[in-house]
């Protein structure tokens, strides 16, 4: 272009030795700046290189295990069941003031008392003792649809769901009686439940649980027991959980995430670096509260049906 401006002269020397520095001024900013870009990308790659694809597709020796009550559902499972109960007049109210004083000591306490919650456990065994684990099971189904479809975190819907699209195993690990975690599990496509486990012989409830209830530490036995049961590699699994008392799971596992924590669990989490996610809006409090309206009647009810729906044993 130079050449041709000064064989037409339209360009004088003076002209054309300013033109032509500009034109290597251009170029070489041009350049520095191409340059600048690349360094900065690479200096960015080098300090925070990019997070492995997770959860991986095709793993088969992965699966996820989430706790149920605030990880996955709003609240907790067996209040709303007992809701259903009592609304379909399962128990007499004089039966459940004493259910609802022990199970508002243990929300405010945030202990479990040993003697305390053996005799919370055997008044509700012996309400539902003789009922029929088929009957209710179908009402189970009811109260799904009724209280619990709408409670269901979409957040941790999501990571559920990326297991399963990643072709891994997921299943429920919760304190509630297996018969409700199953029916939530299979309702939202997973692939079961581990809970607590109640005896029944010829399909009737007979008042007496079979071992404890899965609580704390037992939950992690069952993980472990079920991950040697099915070949999976717990470094390569995740977990989830809402509750301090599930570190002993969440800490078998290679993955394990903090979902709405409370605040020993967020505490410790953040101490070890685990991954955390919070998807209730504003900071609420690390209990988990009980709607006042719904009465001392329900929430005794929860706490009645808590300990008492499980799984049949001839």
């Amino acid at each position: 272009m130079l050449d041709r401006m000064a064989a037409l002269g339209w360009l004088t020397p003076r002209r054309r030795s300013a033109t032509a520095r500009s034109v290597l001024a251009g170029e070489a900013a041009a350049e520095a700046a191409r340059k600048s870009s690349l360094e900065a990308e690479s200096a960015a790659a080098k300090a925070a290189p990019e997070e492995p694809e997770f959860p991986v597709v095709g793993d088969e020796r992965a699966a996820a295990f989430f706790d149920l009550d605030n990880t996955v559902m709003q609240g907790a499972a067996i209040f709303h069941f007992g809701r259903g109960l009592y609304k379909r007049k399962f128990f007499e109210r004089r039966e459940l003031t004493r259910f609802a004083w022990q199970q508002a000591w243990f929300r405010l306490a945030g202990v479990e008392d040993p003697e305390h919650m053996q005799d919370a456990r055997d008044s509700a065994l012996s309400i539902v003792k003789g009922h029929r684990v088929s009957e209710l099971m179908s009402i189970g189904e009811e109260i799904y649809d009724e209280y619990m479809a709408d409670r269901i975190w979409p957040g941790t819907r999501a990571l559920a769901q990326a297991h399963l699209d990643a072709g891994q195993r997921v299943w429920l690990v919760t304190a509630a009686p297996v018969e409700t975690a199953t029916i939530i599990a299979r309702r939202l496509g997973l692939t079961g439940a581990l809970g607590t486990v109640a005896e029944s012989v010829d399909g009737v409830y007979t008042g007496h649980l079979v071992g404890e209830p899965l609580h704390g530490p037992a939950k992690a036995e069952a993980v472990r027991a079920l991950a040697a049961a099915e070949g999976l590699d717990l470094t390569r699994c995740a977990a989830y959980s809402d509750s301090h008392n599930d570190i002993p799971m969440l800490s078998l596992v290679g993955h394990p995430y903090a979902i709405n924590p409370d605040a020993k669990l967020r505490k410790y989490a953040r101490a070890r670096d685990w991954r955390l996610r919070d998807y209730r809006t504003g900071r609420k409090a690390a209990k988990v509260g009980i709607p006042a309206a719904a009465g001392v009647g329900a929430l005794a009810g929860g706490t009645a049906a808590a300990v008492a729906l499980h799984r049949r044993r001839r």
